[in-house]
């Protein structure tokens, strides 16, 4: 896996990696300006939403569950001191569907965070990560 991240102007960043799909990584929000992307933090809770979204999406797929719609709440307190990594995260998985059957649901959840998401697994390592889920 290959990237690269080259500066722009101020504290905005243009980031490339092996897919070749450009995005704005932008800090200039912290200077009372309007960012034109997200700031570095903003996308690791990004980057652990979609990794987990992926995982379900596709353990659901595996077991015939019909899913209609799929939204993952994630909030992430720092720690107060630098690094300032984050120090507690919570995921909230809200799933649509008809008659989603809760015990494979539940499955496919524990999965992606006991087994599979490699974005979490990193983030645990400095969070207390917690997550719960409910039918829309």
């Amino acid at each position: 896996m290959h990237a690269e991240v080259t500066w722009l102007e101020k504290l905005r960043f243009r980031g490339v990696a092996d897919s070749g799909v450009p995005v704005t990584i932008d800090a200039a929000g912290t200077l009372g300006e309007r960012p034109q992307g997200p700031g570095p933090m903003e996308m690791v809770l990004l980057a652990l939403g979609g990794c987990t979204a992926i995982d379900v999406v596709l353990i659901l797929e595996k077991m015939r569950v019909p899913l209609k719609g799929l939204r993952v709440v994630l909030d992430g307190d720092r720690a107060e001191d630098h690094p300032k990594v984050f120090s507690r995260v919570r995921l909230v998985y809200e799933l649509a569907g008809d008659d989603l059957p809760e015990d494979k649901v539940r499955r496919a959840l524990e999965l992606t965070q006991e087994k599979y998401c490699s974005v979490l697994h990193m983030v645990n390592k400095t969070a207390e990560v917690s997550w719960e889920y409910r039918f829309r």
